[in-house]
């Protein structure tokens, strides 16, 4: 008797033919960022029209906003081949070498995470962007020699959430940069709808809603949070969503009603608990509970921020006096004296 396929959630897996059926395919297909929208319409529209490759673009924000999305939508727009890689899968410059001299005329390279090229690599990406050449060494010692290969026309785009980390050079290379945002909850609940219609979940608005308000403003999140409803509902409720298993499978998450999940609570809990509201250094908190500092301050914090739930000073991270409201918390008498609270 043969054992049955170990089946995992959708929550944990990543199911990239799934992806790709839920991405928008084209830009009046992309809901939200129109500011980002209206500039690729004019960018990629007169190239199309003057016949040419693209000018190089950078996408940058925070992960799961669409810039991936937003790639493989230019790519289709112009009609070209997109080679997908990402800056740490380029380690040395015969990497990027045996990419670059494989495009083709009008192709696409998109490289995910480009700040994390290593400078060694850049440096043959510049006369790649600007002349499409590349300039070879082959041999070592005396009898080094300069070999320069010339490409075919080609479009390199960049994502990147470090924005400050890519260096001046390379950054100023690209003809086209864009910042995307994170999403107001009424965008991410009509995601939502398109997704679910894909996806064939039955599902109203009023639970739709439910996910949009618990998603952090990222259509990745929400996608994931839908996933894991579906799953939900047809373990527990016969695939019949309502408003009360839907906040109850997403309760199951850890995750509130303003989208805060167990890190960022932890974190929150930490700074009042142990450093009577802060400040205190990010490096800090994140030795006392286990994580990377740099996840910290690239996923948990810019939510917090965004949320009012955290300050950043010269002097570390403070708590707000709505953190303390949203965990139920006394505040000290005087504590926040002087910071006035928006009760909506």
């Amino acid at each position: 008797m043969t054992k049955p396929p170990f089946v995992e959630s959708s929550w944990t897996k990543r199911d990239q033919k799934l992806e790709l059926k839920l991405r928008p395919e084209s830009l009046s297909e992309f809901v939200g960022q129109p500011s980002v929208i209206e500039k690729l319409e004019v960018f990629v529209g007169a190239a199309k029209k003057r016949g040419e490759a693209l000018g190089h673009s950078l996408f940058y924000g925070p992960p799961g906003l669409g810039k991936t999305t937003l790639a493989y939508i230019v790519a289709k727009e112009m009609d070209a081949d997109i080679i997908v890689t990402s800056g740490p899968s380029i380690e040395k410059p015969a990497d990027l070498a045996g990419i670059l001299t494989n495009l083709k005329e009008g192709d696409i390279l998109f490289i995910d995470e480009i700040h994390r090229l290593s400078r060694s690599v850049e440096e043959y990406l510049y006369p790649a962007m600007e002349d499409f050449t590349l300039d070879l060494m082959l041999d070592s010692g005396p009898q080094a020699r300069n070999v320069q290969v010339k490409l075919n026309p080609f479009t390199l785009i960049g994502a990147t959430t470090r924005m400050g980390s890519l260096s001046a050079p390379l950054r100023s290379r690209f003809g086209f940069t864009c910042r995307l945002d994170y999403y107001p909850s009424e965008l991410v609940a009509n995601i939502l709808s398109r997704s679910s219609s894909i996806l064939s979940v039955d599902i109203n608005n009023e639970s739709i809603f439910e996910i949009a308000k618990r998603a952090r403003g990222t259509p990745r999140i929400a996608n994931n949070l839908l996933k894991w409803v579906r799953d939900y509902a047809q373990m527990r409720t016969d695939s019949k969503l309502d408003k009360i298993s839907t906040r109850t499978a997403l309760e199951m998450l850890d995750i509130d009603f303003r989208g805060l999940d167990e890190m960022d609570k932890r974190m929150l809990e930490h700074i009042i608990n142990h450093h009577d509201g802060g400040p205190v250094g990010i490096g800090t908190i994140a030795a006392a509970l286990g994580e990377d500092s740099s996840t910290l301050e690239e996923v948990n914090e810019p939510f917090l921020i965004m949320q009012g739930l955290i300050r950043r000073t010269q002097r570390g991270r403070e708590v707000t006096k709505l953190a303390y409201q949203h965990l139920g918390r006394p505040v000290a008498p005087n504590q926040f004296s002087g910071e006035s609270l928006d009760e909506n």
